[in-house]
């Protein structure tokens, strides 16, 4: 294999060490960074190299938000506070880049580590789970890096600005692919089992951790190769990376087997499940989930009652705040694609479900839908709290009526239809990720991120049964899998007999609605569409809000301002849809119907296949001309 090349910065012991801080749960968030020490003492102990395999957390996991990365400007979300957006194909080769620049950074630490446990004098039983962690965060970051630009350069070695591998070409996605599989099978070796770590060690990667890592990675594989193929990967002579493949690589039917048997182990492992505390929460449980911390329900439920997180970036109020201005900004807001996606209560679409209230009034369309749109949107005229002493009203007092609550603040959501307003809360307002703790203020938010969790496992094991199938899949395997979802939503099953009488609502489109829904936020659609070859498809349309025409949007007043109207027509300069449109490569999604709010044009949205991968920055290929840039760009 080819390997490696990038402009690379000698990042010494001293200085991991001394930005050292463990991410986890409080007993080693709370331990002291290192003092200064070198290499040449340093990985002489088991100790030392899981203090050096514990940096990897904090180095690597974040909190993952905006446009490229949270899904914010995709077809599902209503938000466009950038120009221009992702989703709209139009951004310019950049000069540099933070996802190459950091991935590859990271890179040089787990390779450190590796080189230095083949001199380890001790007993390699004793190191064997630093050096599992290792190999998982180099598939980490190779696997980030593969997203964002197709195929790179393998980098399996530390390497110094003096190393002749600087100044190689690139490696296909496919050598990149089989090396993050390789890694992920020395992890699910040498990692300790999910049901084996105590709770002072919550949060640490496990052998069910890499196995949902490989499940995830193998059905990006398959599926990209099988709707994708290789359009992005230019020659490898003149433009992109190549084609070449190892030459055991996996077949896409492998691919889907391994991602099926991958899934099926962790969801036999009993070592996660999905979060359900309805009978506590309500019909706003999934809410709770998203911003779980000490006081942050009515439940009094914490952390330690999440079992469905897999992967998860652990934050602390004391020890390790998030820091990013995400209950204030309310980043996931959704599109009318979004909210009709949401299924109602008899597991049908609001196009086909005998249960679906219409649009005609502000709160109709919330009426007998999916526990996550309740959890995930505001209703209109309810009431919700805010957070923090102030913010909105300040934040929940469980045990309290909002009357009663002494703030003197109308609780009541009213939707913002008055003008394109920053381009974020407008007709919608999305709550995922948005704390109403009364103890947290801006930028103090402090809840766990979720990078994969158990839902997203069996999402994975249905679509790769369906497209294993051939776009079958029996009700048993629906049952063990997405229906356990459905069921949490308060959503009917999915039954082969449940879509039969609907030529235009298939399995495969079934499926991926699901995941579309489940997984909003959690930067996922981008890449979604892509190895589906769709992302052109489902980008390039109006982004469309709230019908307004013919309902009570036209002529509501504001209660909390009861001379002003809710909606004021003006505001919009694109008006309202006068025809019937799909919006969708997928017909089961209902189309958008004449009278809905228009927020931004098709003409401003010009994604193509050429957007499937990025752009490699130019000061890299400044520093090698022989890292050949993506087709197209």
């Amino acid at each position: 294999m080819k390997n490696i090349n990038f402009n690379i910065k000698r990042i010494g012991l001293v200085a991991m060490v001394s930005a050292f801080m463990f991410t986890g749960c409080s007993d080693y968030l709370e331990q002291e960074p290192l003092d200064s020490v070198t290499e040449a003492v340093y990985f002489k102990t088991p100790e030392q190299f899981d203090a050096a395999a514990n940096f990897f957390y904090r180095a690597t996991f974040g909190y993952v938000a905006g446009s490229n990365g949270g899904d914010e400007s995709s077809d599902l979300s209503a938000n466009i506070t950038e120009q221009p957006t992702y989703a709209s194909g139009n951004k310019p080769v950049p000069t540099s880049d933070g996802i190459w620049s950091s991935n590859y950074n990271q890179l040089r630490e787990a390779n450190q580590l590796i080189e230095k446990a083949a001199e380890y004098e001790g007993d390699q039983s004793e190191i064997e789970v630093p050096v599992a962690t290792a190999h998982f965060f180099r598939a980490w970051n190779h696997y980030k890096l593969l997203l964002r630009f197709g195929g790179v350069p393998i980098v399996t070695r530390s390497l110094d600005v003096s190393s002749e591998e600087l100044y190689g070409p690139r490696n296909s996605r496919y050598e990149v692919i089989y090396q993050i599989l390789s890694d992920l099978d020395v992890a699910i070796d040498g990692l300790p089992s999910e049901n084996s770590i105590g709770d002072t060690e919550k949060g640490k990667l496990s052998s069910e951790a890499a196995k949902s890592l490989k499940a995830r990675i193998s059905l990006y594989a398959a599926t990209y190769e099988k709707y994708v193929g290789t359009a992005t990967d230019g020659d490898g002579t003149t433009v992109g990376a190549g084609s070449a493949k190892p030459a055991d690589y996996p077949s896409v039917q492998q691919l889907f087997e391994d991602a099926k048997q991958s899934a099926l182990e962790v969801m036999n492992s009993g070592a996660y499940e999905l979060w359900d505390h309805r009978a506590e929460l309500g019909d706003r449980n999934l809410f709770y989930l998203f911003t779980l911390e000490d006081g942050s329900n009515p439940a009094g439920l914490t952390k330690a009652d999440n079992r469905e997180f897999i992967i998860q970036t652990v934050y602390d109020f004391t020890l390790r705040q998030i820091g990013q201005n995400i209950s204030h900004s309310k980043p996931y807001t959704p599109s009318r694609k979004l909210m009709d996606m949401y299924l109602c209560e008899d597991g049908l679409p609001v196009q086909y479900s005998s249960v679906f209230e219409g649009y005609d009034t502000m709160t109709s369309e919330f009426q007998n839908r999916d526990n996550r749109l309740t959890s995930f949107v505001w209703e209109p005229l309810k009431e919700y709290w805010g957070y923090g002493a102030n913010v909105d009203g300040g934040g929940a007092q469980y045990g309290v009526d909002f009357a009663d609550a002494g703030t003197g603040f109308d609780y009541r959501y009213v939707p913002q239809l008055l003008n394109p307003s920053g381009g974020r809360g407008v007709g919608y307002q999305g709550v995922k990720f948005v704390t109403e703790h009364k103890l947290r203020e801006t930028r103090s938010e402090s809840f766990n991120f979720p990078h994969l969790r158990y839902a997203e496992v069996l999402l994975t094991y249905a679509e790769a049964t369906v497209e294993l199938g051939g776009g079958v899949i029996s009700d048993g395997d629906l049952d063990i899998s997405i229906n356990k979802i459905r069921e949490r939503s308060d959503v009917a099953p999915l039954t082969n007999a449940l879509i039969s009488p609907y030529s235009d609502l298939t399995m495969l489109g079934e499926i991926r609605r699901e995941r579309a829904i489940e997984l909003f936020g959690e930067s996922q659609r981008f890449d979604d569409l892509k190895r589906w070859g769709i992302a052109e498809g489902e980008l390039n349309h109006d982004l469309i809000l709230n019908y307004v025409d013919g309902t009570e949007f036209e002529t509501a007043l504001n209660p909390k301002n009861p001379t002003d109207l809710i909606y004021n027509p003006a505001g919009f300069s694109y008006g309202t849809t006068s025809t019937e449109k799909s919006i969708s490569t997928y017909a089961g999604i209902a189309n958008v119907k004449p009278g809905a709010l228009i927020f931004d044009i098709k003409g401003n949205r010009n994604f193509s296949i050429k957007n499937y991968i990025d752009p490699i920055p130019s000061d890299q290929i400044r520093l090698n001309p022989e890292l050949l840039q993506n087709p197209l760009w």
